[in-house]
C-alpha cells in the first residue's frame, strides 16, 4: 500500500494597495513562502489552511472571495504536497505570534510584495501558485 503525501495547506494573502496588489510572504531561516502547515488527521485542508493563517500571522479575519478554490504544488521536500487558498486582508500590520511548541514565533519576517519582488523571494516551485493568484486578482 502506497502511503499517502503529507499535504499542507495555507493562503497567499493579498491586500490591495492603491491600483495593485501586495503579497504577504513570511521568511524562516533564509526560506521565503506564504503562510502554510501541515494538515492534521481529521482536519479538512481548507480548514487548515484558516488556522494556518491565524497561526502563522495572527490574521483571524480574512475573506476568501473566491471561496475554497486553491492551487497545489508539485511534490516536494519528500513528497510533500502544499495546498494554497487565496485570502485577502485589509490589515497592513502584521504581528508574528508565538508559538506554543516553539516559544518563538515560526517565522523571522513578513513583508508586503509586488508580485515581481515574490517571484523573486520565492522558491521555483511556488511561481505556478503566484501565477493563478494573479491570474485570480486580475480576473476578479
Amino acid at each position: 500500500m502506497i502511503a499517502p503525501k503529507p499535504l499542507s495547506a495555507g493562503a497567499v494573502i493579498a491586500r490591495r494597495v492603491g491600483g495593485g496588489w501586495r503579497l504577504l510572504v513570511l521568511r524562516a531561516f533564509r526560506n521565503w513562502d506564504f503562510a502554510k502547515g501541515l494538515v492534521e488527521p481529521g482536519e479538512e485542508p481548507f480548514a487548515a489552511a484558516k488556522r494556518e493563517i491565524a497561526e502563522e500571522t495572527g490574521l483571524t479575519e480574512v475573506a476568501f472571495p473566491f471561496g475554497d478554490r486553491y492551487r497545489q504544488t508539485a511534490p516536494y521536500a519528500g513528497g510533500k504536497i502544499a495546498r494554497y487558498y487565496l485570502a485577502a486582508t485589509d490589515r497592513q500590520d502584521i504581528v508574528l505570534p508565538i508559538s506554543p511548541e516553539l516559544g518563538r514565533p515560526e517565522h523571522d519576517e513578513w513583508r508586503w510584495v509586488t508580485f515581481d519582488e515574490a517571484g523573486g523571494l520565492l522558491p521555483p516551485r511556488l511561481a505556478p501558485v503566484l501565477d493563478w493568484v494573479r491570474a485570480m486578482l486580475d480576473e476578479g
